[in-house]
């Protein structure tokens, strides 16, 4: 019953949102900074996702929000399971787009919100697109917007950290925006592990304190990708470690 409320949900809301979409895209206000003009502009998206995840029946709880700095901020996680999306938009209180694959451009509505939200499309077999994908979202991080990425590339559904691909911190490097690390542990339980099927379950976000331009500027780039796939695999390790004790 939960999967077959979740997606009745999930076209629902999409349908009644409509109407807003346009009047979302047009919203500016000079008298308020980007991060203002996001919040108003993501309102709809973020209670969406919030309770697509309380339909799934999932618990998530958030540790170290109040690392988040104020403006532009790279946003940067490991991928556990398709629930990463929905949990990080419906529970971090700061507007965010984020980099997707371009098949998700398929889904009606769903991607117009996603352009409001000001995420970005690549296409990872099409090699010329996936470098204008990047600048794209270097330009949109310069602008004062904010942007979550998944340097592993593909969901690990539970697994061991996967390797950060190389350069995909360039969004950070470029823009000279903080990097914000993020351990993300039990999304693959709630679908992945279910041949698709929702199971409630309980989802831990912790936010690491931010990584400032100052203190990356002279790492070369190999190095800071390690550095930071380092910090969000040691604590994505205690967090399973931590619910495997509790659930013991």
């Amino acid at each position: 019953m939960r999967t077959i409320a979740f997606y009745l949900y999930f076209f629902g809301y999409l349908l009644f949102s409509i109407p807003f979409l346009n009047k979302a895209k047009k919203y500016s206000n000079e008298q308020e900074t980007v991060e203002e003009q996001d919040v108003k502009k993501n309102n709809l998206p973020k209670k969406w996702a919030k309770t697509l995840v309380k339909i799934s029946g999932t618990e998530v709880i958030i540790k170290g929000e109040e690392n988040i700095p104020a403006g532009s901020v790279l946003l940067v996680a490991n991928h556990e399971g398709n629930f990463d999306i929905p949990v990080l938009l419906g529970h971090i209180k700061k507007p965010f787009g984020f980099i997707s694959k371009i098949e998700v451009k398929k889904i009606p509505v769903v991607w117009k919100w996603m352009d409001v939200m000001n995420c970005v499309f690549m296409d990872r077999k099409d090699r010329r697109q996936s470098i204008k994908a990047i600048r794209e979202g270097i330009s949109i991080m310069k602008e004062g917007h904010s942007i979550v990425v998944f340097p592993e590339g593909t969901r690990s559904k539970g697994g061991p950290v996967g390797e950060f691909k190389a350069g995909s911190l360039r969004l950070a490097t470029d823009a000279k925006s903080p990097i914000v690390p993020i351990a993300i542990d039990g999304t693959s339980k709630i679908m992945e592990k279910n041949k698709g099927w929702l199971k409630p379950g309980k989802v831990t976000i912790s936010i690491l304190p931010a990584i400032t331009h100052e203190q990356y500027e002279q790492m070369e780039s190999k190095e800071l990708t390690q550095y930071v796939q380092n910090i969000i695999t040691e604590e994505k390790q205690k967090l399973t470690e931590d619910n495997n004790q509790l659930s013991a």
